[in-house]
């Protein structure tokens, strides 16, 4: 397809040179008819026997023989239309060919491009990924795979094309006239360099801006997966400002683009408008003076040349998109051509016949590929026997999620080896390998799709039966039958519609289904509540029977009953044994037992003694502090986020607590329905009113294209008036007006080199200022919506990204550059058109009848263009929801071996933009071709009637050229017009995106400054029968007549199962969400009228999952107050109290350490301790805790649990250098005491699920189906015997 396109291409190319021969032959005609007219016009000559000569009274010199009456200028010009109307039908066919084979050529390309890319990035090892943002990898995906394509589509053919006609237009050139083709090209070489200057310039800075866009793409990307946490911290505003400075590289790349342009675009035209001038000097010599040549054969040459030089000089666009191309094309190719170092779909390796389970670590070191200077695994040595279960325990970040990574081969050790059976698994096949691991996360990924089909994932194939066995087995089976579409039920975004125990029961049944021989629980339980925690732990307890079993968990009663328990300490495994035996060895384990057990005995006893109402007070200090233990030990685990770096794409994390429903849509069917809503193109006066500032460039801009656009008209002037030099007959007048007209030339020179670089400037930088302008409004207004947008599964952070990179750049094809040549191309029409009725009115009427079909043909393939646009857009952006999700769920993906099925999916969405690709080659082709061999039609009729005029009505002959070409440019130029109304329809619909995010009203406004704010804020909390459904499921009743209230200072805990309300009152206190009937109260102010950022600078927030940016600890740890300076000695300060200093000071960089991708680069604890320090910073009135010590081990929990438990930063209490575990083990009096004090004039809200953490609140509330059915203190609940006395004995269901 391409060698015919290109052979089309190449013929299409000869057709202009072609058309000169012809061209030179009918200007001699018409010269040759006028020095017969003017001959005659003397009277002292006649005609006589078809030669001129002296009348019989007249006898001067010999005349020169000229045959005369033999011309009939009509029927000559016959002939010429005829050769015209040939080639044009030529034109048309060549045309339709060249562009639809080679656009549908491009579209097979990019679709292998696009499969080979994604293929090729789902294949990569887990260590690339850590040291790859996802944001950046969809970036490439969607921009820089369509920058080759609009390298390799049409391009490629009219480069061929425009080629080819130099290389005929100096063909011509040298056979017809070397002399001057010699003198002309003379010139060219400053052409040519200056066009291969451009050419590299450019190339180079688009490379630097899209590395600049990809930077800010990556911020946009983070930001908008952690949504709930800017919103809960403020920090919208510094978000924006983050965003805008990564935008202003970009931005100054840009302009210093269009100023490289414009300088060599303004240098092309000065030294072709002087060649202009020095060919029509010295041709004209060799015309007048040296007869060699006649003036057909003049300008047969000059065109020759010139057309070749025109189209060498068009081809540089092509060259620049060529050069994009290939920048684009250099880190797609790289990607697809490095071999990733574990190879998840290589076929290679063993496959053993029968697995017994028996896995090894001897002598195994690590770090990170992302931190090669933390050892993570120090010789790790620890062998698992086949069919027992091992449990791992130790401190966070002591390498025990590391060690089951390694298990998996998600990586490599660099030293050592893990053996399964004895075989070193690096020699076994990888995809066998994990099909025999079953894995539970603490944060377990599901796919944004039904509950059956995330089942499925687990094994291919597996039966309906099988799944409900799981489910049943998982302790899931009850609450997906309650569900409106049960099984069917979509779990949205990450899972994101499923409470955090239904998520763990589905990802329990996930692996259960893969009958696995390892089964690998990473804190499986954690999510759960202690009623589904009984339960699935009792399955695990059934399933791990018979099988490799490893286990890490913090709460160590789940692990008591394991056949082996490894005590991991910095990276080593220091003791192993059963529980007993460690226990008398008094080394890791037991400090870690005993701290925990405290917690637990003193809890379990006091419930014991409540009958006789004994209780010694030391008991019960001690139980309230201990039992917090174990409680935290539950909760401990789901909600932190580990260095499995990108495990969870953000926006699906709840900011806190089990969130109930988030994102997509109710049922199957809901999701096609409304995909886009037809937008209506936005007005360009509303895309110019953004524009505004820059209104002084845009009016020297327009000031200097319309120069510009004036010097076509004038170069047919000056050209017509060369010709009419060639009939003057008397020598003296001849060589003075020929001349004057070259002086001419070079002044027009001059003039367009200045304006066009005045005009590239300008508009190149009112363009790029836009459009940062554009990016940073959009961003900004997606900030300022209500969380409850960002649930619907359109707004996923990979769609947004998406819209931020695309639609604001293709603003710009309705302003800047645009505008620059609109008005470039109006001045153009304009002035050829006045000039043109002056010269022959009735002749310019003729042609103007062929300049709406020359128009049409460039509106109409605009109008196909925008057509498709829209489809392809939609088409991408589902492909582009695959692999966004994909990409960030990569370590899911990779333990249940499902790349290829990703891969499959992806495949098949390409396939309708491909097909659209295809149909759109054709009518790209068709039009195209009809608007080649359109000038041909014109030229044409217009030169046929030309003849007519001058025979029948004496119009000199030089007008007809005057008019035609003056015309003819003219209607290029509008040509080139409409061939940017592509770029221009996909400005108005882009913006009209746009605007529909800026006007779009948020529910709950972020950025306003309406709403109560007062003094004295007290922290009073009340809620009144409130009602509430998420907005993505309003089917599913959340909050149902919640009532409960908290005065200022006290702690009010919340208790009860999983989905059952407690994090979405915390979410509705913190204004994501307004309540659909009842009233939340704020110091006696309804939250609904309360100024959002006001409130939300009140509240603290730790929650269960935290969140950490991109960026350094100290910038996480200051994200706590946005408003305000902070000093490293206040991060100091707050890193002390949430015992982090120690391990931060550890660290080569220590405050600058980065903390990767969402935290990745830390272990749970580490990242929960950094959202402890920041909340602290901000000295909340309002404290929530969401788990808020949930990641963290017993040792590291022992203070910090409390003390920000009971309030923030103990800042006010603990002063003073007294050491957390001294504090412990010395006396719970004084801690208790202390924190007492640090919770003075704050109000707490806690959720838990394990009940010891909430024991010495002062209101615990407990709640089932959206509201309380019990409440008071401990003490009064233990009295009532309800549901809280039998959840704190016996661990019962709360119903």
């Amino acid at each position: 397809m391409m060698v015919v396109g290109g052979m089309c291409a190449v013929l299409h190319g000869s057709a202009q040179p072609l058309m000169l021969l012809v061209f030179g032959l009918l200007t001699d005609t018409f010269i040759e008819y006028d020095i017969e007219l003017n001959e005659l016009h003397d009277v002292r000559k006649e005609c006589v026997n078809n030669t001129i000569q002296w009348k019989r009274n007249y006898t001067a010199a010999a005349l020169k023989s000229r045959t005369c009456g033999l011309l009939d200028i009509e029927h000559e010009m016959t002939n010429f239309a005829f050769y015209y109307v040939g080639i044009a039908a030529a034109v048309f066919l060549l045309g339709y060919f060249q562009i639809s084979l080679w656009v549908t050529a491009a579209a097979r390309q990019i679709q292998l491009i696009r499969k080979m890319y994604f293929s090729k990035v789902m294949r990569m090892e887990i260590g690339w990924f850590d040291c790859t943002s996802v944001g950046e990898l969809n970036t490439r995906m969607s921009d820089d795979i369509n920058k080759i394509n609009d390298a390799i589509a049409d391009q490629v053919s009219i480069f061929l094309q425009r080629f080819t006609t130099f290389v005929c237009g100096f063909c011509i050139g040298f056979v017809k006239g070397w002399k001057l083709t010699l003198v002309i090209v003379a010139a060219s070489p400053l052409i040519g360099l200056a066009a291969g200057l451009m050419a590299m310039f450019v190339a180079r800075l688009t490379g630097l801006e899209l590395q600049a866009y990809a930077k800010a793409g990556a911020i946009a990307d983070e930001v908008l997966s952690s949504i709930r946490t800017v919103a809960a911290f403020g920090g919208e505003k510094k978000e924006v400002q983050r965003y805008d400075k990564n935008l202003i590289s970009a931005q100054r790349l840009g302009i210093k683009k269009g100023l490289i342009m414009g300088f060599f675009t303004g240098y092309m035209w000065l030294i072709i408008f002087l060649c202009y001038g020095l060919g029509f000097w010295y041709g004209s010599s060799l015309v007048v003076d040296t007869e060699e040549y006649t003036p057909g054969t003049l300008l047969q040459v000059f065109f020759g040349v010139l057309i070749a030089a025109m189209n060498l000089g068009q081809a540089s666009p092509c060259l620049e998109a060529f050069a994009a191309g290939r920048g684009a094309a250099t880190t797609i190719f790289e990607t697809i051509e490095r071999e990733p170092e574990i190879d998840c779909l290589s076929e290679v390796g063993y496959k053993l016949d029968r697995v017994k389970g028996d896995i090894e670590f001897h002598n195994v070191t690590f770090h990170y590929p992302s931190r090669p200077e933390v050892k993570i695994l120090d010789k790790l040595s620890v062998p698992v026997k086949s069919g027992e279960t091992t449990a791992f325990v130790g401190p966070s970040g002591a390498g025990k999620s590391t060690a089951i990574q390694l298990i998996q081969r998600f990586y490599d050790p660099k030293e050592g080896m893990v053996t399964l059976d004895g075989h070193d698994i690096r020699g076994l096949n990888i995809q066998w390998l994990r099909s025999l691991i079953g894995i539970v996360e603490q944060e377990p990924v599901l796919f944004a799709t039904t509950i059956t089909e995330n089942i499925r994932y687990g094994r291919p194939g597996v039966s309906k039966e099988d799944i409900i066995a799981a489910t049943k087995e998982a302790n899931a089976y009850n609450f997906i039958m309650d569900l409106p579409q049960k099984f069917d039920t979509l779990v949205g975004e990450g899972g994101g519609q499923m409470s955090g125990g239904q998520k763990q029961r589905i990802a329990i049944a996930r692996a259960l289904v893969r009958n696995p021989r390892l089964l690998l629980l990473d804190m499986a339980t954690s999510a759960l509540d202690n009623e589904s925690e009984a339960i699935v732990q009792e399955a695990l307890d059934k399933v791990r029977k018979g099988r490799t079993t490893i286990s890490i968990a913090h709460r160590l009663s789940t692990i008591k009953n394991a056949d082996v328990i490894v005590g991991f300490e910095r990276g080593r495994a220091v003791e192993w044994g059963k529980h007993n035996e460690l226990l008398e060895r008094k080394g890791v384990y037991f400090t870690l037992v005993t701290l925990q057990s405290q917690g637990d005995e003193a809890l379990n006893e006091k419930a014991r003694q409540m009958a006789d109402n004994e209780e010694e007070p030391a008991r019960l200090n001690l139980s309230r502090a201990g039992s917090y233990r174990a409680s935290l030990r539950a909760s401990l685990r789901q909600r932190s986020r580990s260095q499995l770096s990108n495990l969870i794409p953000e926006s699906s994390v709840p900011m806190v607590g089990e969130l109930g429903p988030r994102a997509y849509s109710v049922s199957q069917n809901a999701i096609p329905e409304d995909e886009e809503e037809p937008v209506e193109p936005a007005p360009v006066t509303r895309i110019l009113k953004y524009n505004l500032p820059e209104w002084p460039y845009m009016v020297f801009g327009s000031f200097g294209a319309a120069i510009n656009g004036g010097v076509n008209p004038v170069y047919s002037l000056l050209f017509s008036q060369v010709l009419a030099t060639f009939s003057v007959t008397d020598p003296v007048l001849q060589r003075k007006e020929i001349d004057g007209i070259c002086l001419f030339f070079v002044m027009v020179g001059v003039v367009s080199f200045f304006t066009q670089m005045l005009q590239a400037y300008a508009f190149s930088k009112s363009g790029e200022l836009l459009t940062r302008r554009l990016r940073r409004l959009g961003f900004q207004a997606m900030l300022g919506q209500e969380i409850g947008w960002f649930d619907d599964h359109k707004n996923s952070a990979g769609a947004l990204t998406t819209r931020l990179a695309t639609d604001a750049s293709q603003v710009q094809g309705a302003t800047g550059s645009q505008i620059g040549m609109i008005v470039n191309s109006l001045t153009n029409i304009g002035v050829a058109i006045i000039m043109s009725f002056f010269f022959s009115w009735k002749l310019t009427l003729l042609i103007l009848c062929f300049l709406p079909f020359i128009a049409l043909s460039g509106g109409f393939q605009a109008k196909m263009l925008t057509g498709f646009a829209k489809q392809d857009k939609q088409a991408m952006e589902t492909a582009g929801q695959i692999s966004g999700e994909a990409l960030n769920n990569i370590r899911t993906i990779a333990g249940l071996g499902k790349e290829r099925l990703f891969v499959d999916t992806y495949e098949a969405q390409l396939d309708a933009p491909y097909q659209a690709a295809l149909k759109k080659a054709k009518v790209y082709g068709a039009c195209y071709g009809f608007s080649q061999c359109v000038i041909f039609l014109t030229n044409s009729a217009s030169y046929r009637f030309g003849g007519y005029l001058v025979q029948q009505e004496g119009l000199h002959f030089s007008l007809v050229f005057r008019v035609i070409s003056a015309i003819v440019t003219s209607g290029t130029a509008l040509g080139r017009a409409s061939s940017y109304t592509p770029d221009y329809a996909k400005a108005k619909i882009s913006a009209a995106r746009f605007f529909k995010l800026l006007d779009r009203v948020p529910l709950i406004s972020v950025y306003s400054d309406k709403g109560d704010k007062w003094e004295n804020f007290e922290g009073n909390i009340e809620f009144i029968d409130c009602k509430f459904t998420y907005p993505t499921r309003p089917d599913i009743q959340v909050l149902n007549g919640l009532n409960v209230s908290v005065k200022p200072g006290q702690t009010l805990a919340f208790v009860g199962s999983s989905g059952c309300g407690k994090s979405t009152s915390v979410q509705l206190l913190e204004k994501f969400y307004d309540p659909d009937q009842g009233r939340v109260l704020i110091d006696g102010h309804d939250s609904t009228r309360v100024n959002v950022p006001f409130l939300r600078s009140k509240i603290g927030i730790v929650s269960q999952e935290p969140i950490l940016f991109d960026c350094s600890i100290e910038e996480n740890i200051k994200y706590g107050d946005n408003v305000r300076d902070i000093s490293i000695n206040e991060v100091i300060s707050a890193a002390k109290k949430a015992q982090l200093h120690d391990f931060v000071m550890s660290l080569p960089e220590k405050y600058e350490t980065n903390v990767g991708a969402q935290g990745s680069q830390l272990s749970r604890g580490q990242k929960q301790r950094i959202a402890i320090a920041r909340a602290i910073i901000r000295d909340p009135k309002i404290l929530l805790l969401d788990e808020a010590t949930s990641a963290l081990d017993t040792e590291s929990e022992k203070v910090p649990s409390l003390c920000l438990r009971l309030c923030g930063s103990f800042s006010r209490g603990l002063r003073g250098n007294v050491t957390p575990l001294h504090v412990c083990v010395v006396s719970w009096q004084t801690v208790q005491g202390a924190l007492d004090k640090a919770r003075e004039g704050r109000t707490c809200i806690v959720i838990a699920h394990r009940l010891s953490t909430i024991q010495n609140s002062d209101i615990i509330a407990v709640m089932s189906r959206g509201f309380v059915i019990e409440k008071g203190s401990h003490d009064q609940l233990m009295a009532l015997k309800g549901a809280y006395y039998k959840l704190v004995t016996t661990g019962a269901p709360i119903s």
